[in-house]
């Protein structure tokens, strides 16, 4: 750190440069420099974890009913609208004095620590066994239609599809919240003024009940019921309980 007191060549020198030369500068440099760390490191672990799980839910679908339980559009809302507005919020917390408790991360050590594997795999598999349990025997279940709406595409997009696609929606962003998290703390609730991240948080779920209640053919959904919708927020929550075990 050269901050006004160092040479010309030390400043071009420096990967940082302070405006002033208090120990404060330092301090507060440091805090900022961890805090992006955290911020990138928050997003890769929600990213990876809802990539996994789409296109392993895409390519079983594909491979088993011959088609796919999440269709084009639902995925651009998933990888283009949600993931964008997750990166804002993910990326918005401002930095506390709790980073400065932590040691500094070495060098060489990778931005994909043990615990966020950890945390990857395990969010995966619990979407995973649900989508698969809503694929193959959501069927079964009083609250889907049979899946026989896949060879007619002039038809309704069927409840059973909507549901997967909604269950996946709604876990993805219990998960977001999951991801605030990457040291395994376990308050993931913890208060945070930023009004970015808190706007986006409250958003997100009622352009969900828009996109599924009125979006039709337009985004393959069909209207669900007060039940079919309990089952899917439950289904969200899920990720938050099992974050804690």
């Amino acid at each position: 750190f050269k901050g006004i007191a160092g040479t010309d060549v030390a400043k071009e020198a420096s990967d940082i440069i302070l405006t002033d030369d208090n120990f404060s500068s330092i301090v507060k440099a440091v805090m900022w420099g961890r805090n992006v760390y955290d911020s990138i490191a928050k997003f890769l672990q929600f990213q990876l974890t809802i990539n996994v799980v789409a296109v392993t839910i895409a390519f079983v679908g594909a491979c088993t009913i011959s088609d796919c339980p999440l269709k084009a559009v639902q995925m651009l809302w998933v990888n283009l609208i949600q993931d964008t507005l997750a990166s804002l919020a993910l990326a918005t917390e401002l930095p506390t004095e709790e980073l400065l408790k932590r040691k500094p991360y070495g060098r060489t050590k990778s931005l994909i620590s043990r615990t966020m594997m950890k945390n990857i795999l395990g969010h995966s598999l619990y979407q995973l066994a649900v989508l698969f349990f809503l694929l193959f025997l959501g069927k079964h279940a009083v609250f889907v239609d049979s899946l026989d709406s896949v060879e007619d595409s002039s038809r309704l997009p069927s409840a059973h599809f909507t549901i997967i696609f909604n269950a996946f929606v709604l876990m993805s962003l219990a998960n977001e919240i999951n991801c605030r998290t990457i040291h395994g703390e376990r308050n993931v609730f913890r208060v945070s003024p930023e009004r970015v991240r808190t706007a986006i948080y409250v958003r997100n779920f009622p352009i969900q009940i828009i996109i599924i209640q009125f979006g039709g053919q337009w985004v393959s959904t069909h209207p669900l019921n007060a039940v079919q919708w309990a089952f899917c927020i439950a289904l969200g929550l899920g990720e938050l309980l099992w974050a804690q075990v």
